[in-house]
């Protein structure tokens, strides 16, 4: 069974909307007909605080309810992040890393312990939800990262799910900045 689960940890800071990323992308797989599951796991809740996220995608039953063991995807919403934890450590043989930084490629590469399959993508999200957002929230441009680096769900289902979504929370200047986010980063996000 577990080798039949798409598992995403997502590596944030307090406020930048990991958990929402995680559990966003649960509701949007399960209204696309599959079965997830998306939850934090965080020490003290305090802004700023490293955290991570956890998201299970499958086509069939998920029986476990834990902590992964290894992911399938790692999306890093925090580049600082690179200097205190080991981003890598769930990441399978073969899985992408996405990171959201404004380094280069090089400079990154050498923060991190890939392995053998392993691939790096990046993209700066926080550049793009402050041109399309307004706010440094890096959350809905690195779902859109990810859907592309990855190909699980449709933008197009993820750019519904924000509508419906944020669409009871917040205007629909914020609901659009957010869809233009998620788009713009899955043009932007780049192989390295």
């Amino acid at each position: 069974m577990a080798d039949k689960i798409y598992g995403i940890c997502w590596h944030g800071r307090g406020g930048q909307g990991a958990k929402t990323a995680a559990t966003m992308v649960a509701e949007i797989a399960m209204l696309e007909g599959k079965y997830a599951q998306g939850f934090p796991e965080y020490g003290p809740e305090r802004m700023g605080a490293p955290i991570r996220g956890y998201t299970r995608i499958s086509d069939e039953e998920i029986r476990v309810h834990s902590s992964l063991e290894s992911a399938s995807a790692v999306v890093v919403f925090d580049d600082t992040l690179l200097d205190v934890v080991d981003v890598c450590d769930l990441l399978v043989e073969g899985g992408p890393l996405v990171i959201n930084t404004s380094m280069s490629a090089e400079d990154v590469k050498k923060k991190l312990k890939l392995k053998s399959g392993q691939s790096l993508h990046i993209v700066n999200a926080t550049e793009i939800a402050i041109d399309e957002i307004g706010r440094p929230i890096p959350n809905t441009p690195m779902i859109g990262a990810l859907m592309k680096v990855t190909d699980l769900l449709p933008v197009d289902a993820i750019a519904k799910g924000i509508e419906k979504k944020f669409g009871k929370k917040f205007g629909e200047k914020i609901v659009q900045g957010n869809v233009k986010a998620l788009k713009r980063a899955h043009d932007e996000v780049q192989a390295c």
